[in-house]
């Protein structure tokens, strides 16, 4: 897998050894004795060359290549033996010599004292080579030879300059698609097209796109279904508002008998439209901070809903199956509304002399709250709408507003588990609440 990190790793460290190899390189130049020793043009090959003729010609012919070397190149050299006894006369003036010896070892000599021994091959005598470069001279060949150091710079430059556009294209090109993106998601007009080829990479800018696209993906949910949602607020609350304003018109011109009939319509209305409001604000404090997860009484909670139930509806019974220290956490206002709609609803389609059954049971490491009647159930084909706000099945007498099912899954989706409606086999309808044990609010 590419990484990101990597890349910005290795350019980091490749500058670093360019400059650590090239200053190492300049050093070995400019300051050890072996690199003058090696490239300086005055003596290549000299040693080997005076040993050939030292040896085969003679110290006159030997001292002959010595001169022409000062000659061409001003270097002075001597030749010794292994004792120390000078074996040619060299060319190093005797004045020049007694010169050195006066001066202090501190202080600075017009020209730069080199020595090398050499080993010849035929007779495996030991030559010491003492040589003398004048300062000035060294310093013109300095100047003449930076050429190949001054173009290993250029070009190590260049390849550094090139890999660090690269790598500065590399990240500021998706990360302008990435600011192109958020403005517009910003517009309304994201496309997650416009991301598709940013999103196939396997670095971390690669995971950013996709998660990116999850997200603009998810806004643009929420904010169709927050625009639906307006939508269909507007067109549930225009019917009671139109009931009441048509009842409003009638006991304007009605007597007091009439008045005192349409006095209950208009109260009903006004409590339809009071419950239809409560019930979009419950689904409205669903998306709330909700705080830290608390503990959940489970077996209390339902108690309650009992309760409740046997207020509302005497003629129904509830058989209740959970532990006495279920453990679960998170939040008892949202669990209490959402299993509070899930039971009205029940209350609503069950028939009288058959019971409501409610289970708590661990399932796939989750904690699974059933919810069954005895009811007619569900179209199988509108199964997969209940759940949405102000859906009502088709034929449904009932009083509500469809908000109860979408309240109910909101509470499971912030808890971070699901709602799971379907019918029974032997008929009927069951609501089932998948809830983790420790849930994080979920968005």
């Amino acid at each position: 897998m590419r990484s990101l990190f990597w890349r910005i790793f290795a350019s980091f460290w490749l500058a670093i050894a360019l400059v650590a190899g090239l200053s190492l390189l300049l050093g070995r130049m400019y300051n050890q004795d072996a690199w003058i020793l090696s490239q300086h043009p005055a003596l290549d090959k000299l040693a080997e060359q005076w040993t050939v003729r030292y040896e085969s010609q003679g110290a006159q012919s030997a001292q002959a290549l010595l001169e022409s070397r000062k000659r061409e190149f001003g270097v002075d050299i001597q030749v010794f033996d292994e004792t120390g006894r000078p074996l040619v006369r060299g060319t190093f003036p005797p004045r020049a010599e007694a010169f050195e010896q006066r001066r202090a070892p501190h202080k600075r000599l017009p020209w730069r004292r080199l020595s090398a021994e050499y080993n010849s091959p035929q007779t495996g005598e030991t030559y010491l080579f003492l040589y003398r470069i004048p300062i000035a001279e060294l310093a013109a060949w300095h100047r003449s030879s930076l050429l190949m150091p001054l173009s290993a710079l250029v070009i190590a430059i260049l390849v550094l300059t090139a890999f660090s556009l690269w790598l500065t294209l590399s990240i500021t090109r998706p990360l302008n698609r990435l600011r192109g993106a958020v403005h517009d998601l910003g517009q309304t007009s994201y496309q997650q097209s416009s991301l598709a080829q940013l999103a196939e990479r396997r670095d971390e800018l690669g995971v950013l796109a996709r998660d990116f696209n999850h997200m603009g993906a998810r806004l643009q949910g929420l904010i169709g279904s927050q625009r639906q949602l307006l939508r269909d607020v507007s067109h549930e609350l225009r019917s009671p508002l139109a009931r009441l304003r048509i009842a409003l018109a009638l006991s304007e011109r009605a007597d007091a008998a009439e008045q005192a009939k349409l006095w209950p319509r208009l109260h009903q209305e006004c409590d339809r439209l009071e419950a239809l409001i409560s019930e979009i604000l419950a689904l409205a404090r669903l998306d709330a901070d909700l705080g830290p997860p608390q503990p959940i009484d489970l077996a209390l909670l339902l108690d309650k809903l009992r309760e409740d139930a046997s207020l509302a509806a005497p003629e129904q019974q509830l058989q209740i199956q959970v532990e006495p220290h279920q453990p679960l956490n998170g939040w008892t206002t949202m669990l209490q509304g959402a299993l509070d709609n899930l039971l009205r609803n029940a209350l609503r389609f069950n028939p009288a002399g058959k019971p409501i059954e409610i289970s708590v049971q661990e399932e796939n490491g989750q904690l699974c709250i059933s919810l069954s009647d005895h009811g007619p159930g569900v179209d199988e084909a509108l199964l997969s709408r209940l759940g949405e706000p102000f859906f009502r099945a088709p034929g449904q007498s009932s009083p509500g507003h469809g908000l109860g099912l979408a309240i109910a899954r909101r509470a499971a989706q912030r808890h971070g588990g699901q709602l799971e409606l379907g019918n029974r086999p032997g008929g009927g309808f069951c609501a089932r609440l998948l809830l983790p044990f420790s849930p994080q609010a979920k968005h």
